[in-house]
């Protein structure tokens, strides 16, 4: 019913600090994916597909956020699944990777584990969707590397955010045929980003969903660019007030500059 890729990069951040983020983002034709597919944690990145079943996605991060490494933990909840034949299980942590799809999917399905990251679908139009969100990910992947880029607008000598570079790994699976069901018009797709970095404002774009569309991806590819803006338009009128933890400058501020009070 979908096809997804889970990524883990490590970095440096302008500030000398080493982090992690993990990802993932996923599309299917039916609607609200993001509700029941993704999961993400400071620790691992899980998606759950085919027959779904959420508690291998809730339980998957739990376990790694306790200590287990990746493999071990959903081979376990696969063990203890009888509808493991059906299911289609994949994921990353900070050291390895996981994945897995039971007999019974639907065909096409199939999946690939590569240099920190999985890409798993089914009811595809054949392998080369996986293939091609494989390829576009892997152009621009980025592991154990500097990345200072911040600001408003973004500066800095890093990478495009994980979140983009996901939604446009889809975006190349679904230009070599996506999913296979043509008959059904409702679609959806998201994406969803953790880090171990903290911002006084946590960028928006790192959590979206496109819940019921025609053109999933196209509609989540222009959440994206609006949530970017978004971000950047609150870090430009609120930094302050958020550094501080108070809006009390930014009313004042707001009152000169409008003539009315902030809400």
């Amino acid at each position: 019913m979908t096809f997804s890729i889970c990524a883990h990069e490590s970095y440096t951040n302008g500030d000398g600090d080493e982090h992690d983020r993990f990802g993932v983002a996923v599309t299917t034709r039916l609607p609200g994916v993001g509700t029941l597919c993704p999961f993400v944690s400071e620790n691992c990145a899980v998606a759950t597909q085919s027959l779904v079943n959420v508690e291998l996605g809730r339980r998957g991060i739990a376990y790694v956020d306790d200590g287990l490494a990746i493999e071990d933990a959903l081979e376990a909840l696969l063990n203890a699944d009888d509808g493991a034949p059906q299911r289609q299980l994949h994921g990353v942590d900070q050291n390895g990777a996981f994945a897995f799809s039971g007999e019974g999917c639907g065909d096409w399905y199939g999946h690939r584990r590569g240099d920190h990251y999985t890409v798993a679908g089914n009811l595809l139009t054949g392998e080369p969707v996986v293939d091609a969100t494989a390829a576009a990910y892997e152009a621009n992947a980025v592991h154990e590397t500097t990345d200072d880029t911040g600001g408003s607008p973004r500066d800095g000598t890093g990478p495009d955010p994980l979140a983009k570079r996901l939604i446009d790994a889809l975006a190349a699976g679904d230009l070599d045929g996506g999913d296979k069901r043509d008959g059904l018009a409702v679609q959806s797709a998201a994406v969803i980003v953790e880090t171990t970095e903290a911002y006084d404002v946590t960028p928006p774009y790192n959590n979206l969903r496109v819940d019921a569309t025609e053109t999933p991806i196209p509609d989540l590819q222009e959440t994206y660019n609006l949530a970017v803006a978004g971000y950047e338009d609150t870090l430009e009128r609120y930094r302050e007030a958020y550094e501080e933890d108070s809006l009390d400058e930014t009313a004042v501020s707001t009152a000169t500059n409008n003539g009315s009070p902030s809400s």
